[in-house]
């Protein structure tokens, strides 16, 4: 447990303990944001724990591509707990199901101890299963609709899984295999009836990071060089070395999607880093899109300045946190 001392020694002293109405604490935003720094240190100051909410982040040995950044979670010496990170072999795939599942193992576990939770991540369909309360069940794959929509592009599947109307898989659809299993799932919550099952209502203060595009621009430009240097490429080629298919890393998109052309020789180095940084861009753009749609689907979240100093930053979330959430 983080101690007074060290909290103050990090400009995060922790204010007398004090009721609030909030089960937990959302803290969400696009790539390269700062969300996961501001995290942690919510955790710190409130005596918490960070449940991810990142869709990739989930798999072992996916840990530069997907900036795990487990040296973030310690401040210092003390280390932050993190769930729901390094819980599925790369090469296996997770979807929305399971993390709520996963995620009330250890929304439940943080409670009995006491503690905060501090749920954090870009993942947007993630986040609002579990702040709308989706009622969701496990989709069994659909052979027939799966060959009906072989040979299709990008666009054409994108083109029909807009005409859904309550879309629940949209996120990180940026190939024609990922685009599919999200067709296969909205056309099985089309075509049966929706058995209820339950996920409790969990009253939480949402906290977007609100980043400018031209700053989060250059971050996301600066932190992919970054990965580069820290050895992206070998992580790659050690995944494709371990037995995992370049068709199984390119369905996980972005950093894994690019490299592992590069490294099958189906691109080449410039080529790789030119289209991985326009497709982080595109993803960033859409991640924003997606958590403006929550806040249209009745989602408050309380935008907070991504610049302003850390310790600014966490007193005004403790205002709202314990001021009901208002301005």
């Amino acid at each position: 447990m983080a101690t007074v001392a060290l909290l103050r020694r990090i400009g995060l002293d922790m204010l007398a303990p004090q009721e609030t109405k909030y089960k937990m604490l959302a803290v969400v935003g696009p790539t390269a944001c700062g969300k996961t720094s501001l995290a942690v240190d919510l955790a710190l100051a409130l005596d918490g724990e960070v449940i991810s909410a990142d869709s990739r982040q989930v798999y072992r040995g996916m840990d530069i591509g997907t900036g795990k950044d487990i040296a973030e979670y310690e401040r210092g010496g003390v280390k932050v707990p993190v769930h729901l990170v390094d819980i599925v072999d790369a090469g296996e795939k997770y979807n929305v199901f399971e993390f709520q599942r996963d995620f009330l193992l250890a929304y439940n576990g943080i409670k009995s101890r006491g503690r905060m939770p501090v749920l954090c991540g870009g993942s947007g369909m993630y986040v609002e299963s579990v702040l709308r309360e989706y009622k969701l069940l496990p989709v069994p794959e659909n052979p027939a609709l799966r060959a009906s929509l072989e040979g299709k592009s990008l666009e054409e599947l994108t083109a029909v899984l807009s005409s859904y109307k309550s879309l629940h898989n949209t996120t990180d659809v940026d190939t024609a295999k990922r685009a599919i299993r999200a067709i296969e799932i909205e056309e099985y919550y089309a075509s049966c009836p929706l058995e209820e099952r339950a996920f409790p209502h969990i009253e939480s203060l949402v906290v977007g990071v609100d980043v400018e595009r031209e700053v989060r621009r250059a971050r996301i430009t600066r932190r992919l060089h970054d990965r580069l240097a820290q050895g992206l490429v070998p992580e790659v080629e050690s995944l494709l070395a371990s037995g995992i298919t370049a068709e199984q890393l390119i369905y996980y998109g972005l950093e894994y999607k690019y490299v592992t052309l590069y490294v099958t020789g189906a691109m080449t180095y410039d080529d790789m880093v030119r289209g991985l940084e326009i497709a982080i861009h595109q993803f960033a753009k859409r991640q924003m899109t997606w958590f403006r749609g929550m806040e249209r689907r009745g989602v408050k979240i309380n935008w907070i300045d991504a610049s302003l100093p850390a310790e600014q930053q966490v007193r005004r979330i403790k205002e709202w946190l314990y001021d009901e959430g208002e301005e």
